[in-house]
């Protein structure tokens, strides 16, 4: 039910899955292996898989620690977006991608719930799109050492709070990997 016209299309965003952002991440291996069968959904569905990654001094392109994890491979014609801020839509090309491939509902997995995740999921949400969290297929670092929850509680409350995030003309979502059918959509 997005509010964007002409827009019925679905679209994965994988969200700075790269070798310096999940290193630390709590549940990598798990997470990572469940994007890896959430790409795989997609593709086997003929929806697209945008991949952003986080470009700065930190994350240089090129470097091993901008580099996406071994463990996904993003396709040659798989569109990729480089952004600098939290929110993915932010001084990026990824609403042009979006638009020309007529995705008005977005899937989102990724790094780090607290952060770039957040904020990709508001962007979206403000921006008009349906926008669906996938549960299972996020994570972040442990910050406890500056006042910052468990992980396991940061990624459990953004679970939460997203199921119940509302707004007119679109919806917000939440779904584990295995509950993902692309067949299926979120239209009220």
């Amino acid at each position: 039910m997005t509010t964007l016209d002409n827009r019925p299309n679905t679209a994965v965003l994988v969200v700075d899955v790269q070798n310096g952002v999940v290193s630390g991440a709590h549940e990598r291996d798990g997470v990572v292996a469940n994007i890896a069968r959430l790409v795989e959904k997609a593709r086997g569905s003929d929806v697209p898989v945008v991949w952003v990654q986080q470009t700065n001094e930190e994350f240089p392109r090129g470097s091993d620690g901008w580099r996406i994890v071994p463990e996904l491979v993003p396709g040659e014609s798989e569109p990729a977006v480089e952004k600098e801020h939290g929110d993915s839509f932010e001084a990026t090309s990824l609403e042009q991608v979006l638009s020309a491939l007529g995705v008005g509902r977005l899937y989102v997995a990724g790094a780090q719930t607290d952060a770039c995740i957040r904020a990709t999921l508001h962007g979206a949400f403000v921006r008009g799109y349906d926008t669906t969290l996938v549960t299972d297929a996020h994570t972040t670092e442990d910050l406890t050492q500056w006042g910052a929850p468990p992980p396991a509680q940061v990624i459990a409350h953004t679970n939460l709070y997203w199921g119940f995030q509302t707004g007119p003309g679109r919806t917000a979502a939440t779904v584990t990997t295995e509950e993902v059918d692309f067949r299926v959509t979120t239209d009220a």
